[in-house]
């Protein structure tokens, strides 16, 4: 997410990262392929997997912007609120408003026919009061209302738990949060079966709510205070990357177990923070620039990252109209037509990162240098005006 769960936070790219923010948004629009009638029964099984990238995304968040928040805390740096709310804004807010302007006045560009009022995307509210059965198209904004809220209410208690820090406080508040969101998610369920609402409540109760999907960023956040207060615990766990590799693989093989009836209550009372803890691993993996995941930089993923924002907000727009317009004429070339999606996709999403949410970033970083929005302590002293800082 690149903003918000898709962006590369520091401006010293690691290449493992990169190549799981690419994996990530990759799976998510093979799962949304089901909008132009999937890809075929090869690829059903990953395809059917794909939500899962939205929680790398969140680990993802939670570890960069957790990391960049608590570093600054731990020097005494203090806590700049209005620099990095102008910071996160400049970031989220120019694409997403382009794209949800051509929703809301081209509507044949959506892919559904339905679309909540504006007011609920332009709020960040549209994933606790989205009407799913009726109003589908751009609902995949609902993770950017959920990252909208970790910015919101991060920073203040990042800076409550390190006026006095406390390991044992630290874990003692994580546990409490997992546990609280298995005892929600586990009585939200077996509500909504008892009364069985005529509506899809699996999406709109447990799917799509903030306090349903905190287990993925709370996992990032517990990476980022290890990197920050535990530095020497975290190049020690940095150094065992092919072990924790494995552990991933296994953690989230359990994962994908949970999930295999993904509206059950199994799933959905311990799958989420199983899956989140599978994901830490292989993200703490990722950081050893010597790993499997980090030592080398793949053709074409970093540039796929950082695009990775522009292509979650506009892929469904690219597919529905190459399913509407060009596919009819292609029914019979299906890699072909396969390529037709990825390439249309591509070049939509790259048109939004060039003309939209590059030069955003460069008139935010203008705007600093000339002192006309906050400036963190951080960017007075390694200087503003590049594109790859947060």
């Amino acid at each position: 997410m690149r903003e918000p769960a898709f962006v590369n936070h520091s401006a010293n790219r690691l290449p493992g990262l990169d190549l799981l923010r690419s994996i990530a948004i990759l799976w998510v629009m093979l799962f949304h392929s089901f909008i132009v009638d999937g890809v075929g029964p090869r690829f059903d099984p990953l395809a059917r997997y794909g939500w899962v990238g939205v929680d790398i995304f969140f680990v993802l968040s939670g570890f960069l912007i957790g990391s960049q928040l608590l570093r600054g805390l731990q020097r005494g740096e203090g806590l700049a609120l209005g620099a990095f709310y102008a910071r996160r804004a400049w970031r989220i807010l120019p694409a997403f408003a382009v794209v949800l302007a051509l929703y809301q006045f081209v509507p044949a560009l959506r892919e559904a026919p339905g679309l909540q009022d504006w007011w609920q995307f332009a709020t960040f509210t549209l994933n606790l009061l989205i009407d799913y059965g009726q109003n589908q198209a751009f609902s995949h904004a609902w993770s950017l209302c959920v990252e909208e809220h970790f910015y919101l209410v991060f920073p203040l208690l990042a800076w409550l738990l390190t006026r006095r820090p406390s390991a044992s406080r630290f874990l003692l508040l994580c546990g409490g949060v997992v546990l609280l969101g298995i005892a929600l998610r586990t009585g939200i369920w077996l509500h909504d079966t008892a009364t069985d609402p005529p509506r899809p409540w699996f999406v709109e109760d447990l799917y799509y709510p903030t306090w349903s999907r905190l287990d993925g960023l709370l996992m990032g956040v517990m990476l980022a205070a290890l990197r920050v207060y535990r530095p020497q615990q975290w190049a020690a766990l940095q150094a065992r990357s092919s072990a924790l590799l494995a552990g991933a693989v296994a953690v989230l093989g359990l994962a994908f177990w949970l999930f295999s009836e993904r509206t059950g209550l199994l799933a959905n009372a311990l799958g989420w923070p199983v899956l989140s803890f599978g994901f830490g691993l292989l993200t703490l993996a990722a950081t050893n620039p010597r790993g499997w995941l980090g030592r080398r930089e793949l053709p074409g993923v970093g540039w796929l990252a950082t695009v990775s924002y522009s292509l979650y907000l506009s892929h469904k727009i690219a597919m529905h109209l190459v399913h509407e317009y060009i596919a009819p004429s292609m029914e019979s070339q299906g890699l072909l037509l396969f390529a037709v999606y990825v390439i249309a996709i591509l070049l939509g999403g790259a048109a939004l990162h060039y003309l939209v949410e590059r030069p955003g970033l460069r008139l935010r970083d203008r705007l600093q240098a000339a002192g006309r929005m906050p400036v963190a302590a951080r960017d007075v002293q390694q200087g503003v005006g590049r594109t790859a800082s947060p």
